[in-house]
């Protein structure tokens, strides 16, 4: 797959939004590999976690974009079969994409890693503490939203099931806002005959895993 058919560039020739990420850069497999983060994931996820999808977002100055609340409910899969469980088959730059029931949901763990500042300058992200806990419903309720900001190379660790957005960057902002997000399973299995199109092992087992 050539990278052109995965990545959006902005008018400028800035590369915003890529998927396929263990295909492009395919270091990404184990650039998160750093003192505490195996250990967090193996904390909340369990021994048999494992690395299923990379993508890649930027808010370049000369275009920047926006989200409305939602959740993350979709994942990539090797192929589309009939199925109850896993509903809405689409694909996205190539790869089959289903959504997930939500038991496949609460087993999973987004980890965004930053590679730059996060101010509310560069359109940061927001999310309602607690909102993971109501299942694949989007209910914002009354909790107000937190912004997360931060520096260069922190990383943050969250639900996919967590409601989030994202507004514009400020109009005069030089700002990039980069972000490398890799999501975690608990588990290598997946019910109705569907497997994770890519699953590499959390284990530090020498074990390379399976890009597709």
């Amino acid at each position: 797959m050539r990278p052109e058919e995965t990545s959006i560039r902005s008018d400028a020739g800035s590369i915003y939004a890529a998927r396929n990420v263990l295909t492009l850069w395919p270091e990404a497999a184990t650039v998160w590999r750093e003192p505490s983060l195996p250990e967090a994931l193996n904390a909340v996820l369990g021994s048999d976690f494992g690395l299923v999808r990379a993508l890649y977002f930027d808010k370049p100055p000369d275009r920047t974009w926006a989200l409305p609340w939602h959740k993350d409910l979709t994942i990539a899969v090797k192929e589309h079969r009939p199925s109850q469980l896993f509903t809405h088959p689409t694909r996205k730059a190539g790869v089959p994409h289903v959504e997930a029931p939500a038991e496949v949901l609460q087993q999973m763990l987004t980890m965004r890693i930053h590679l730059d500042d996060m101010t509310a300058e560069n359109g940061p992200l927001n999310v309602i503490p607690g909102s993971h806990r109501t299942g694949k419903k989007l209910q914002l309720g009354d909790t107000p939203p937190t912004a997360i900001t931060g520096e260069r190379g922190d990383v943050l660790l969250m639900r996919p099931l967590l409601a989030h957005n994202s507004g514009p960057s400020h109009p005069e902002t030089i700002r990039h806002r980069r972000v490398l997000h890799l999501e975690f399973a608990g588990t290598a299995e997946l019910a109705d005959g569907f497997a994770w199109h890519t699953f590499m092992p959390g284990a530090d087992s020498g074990e390379s895993g399976i890009l597709h």
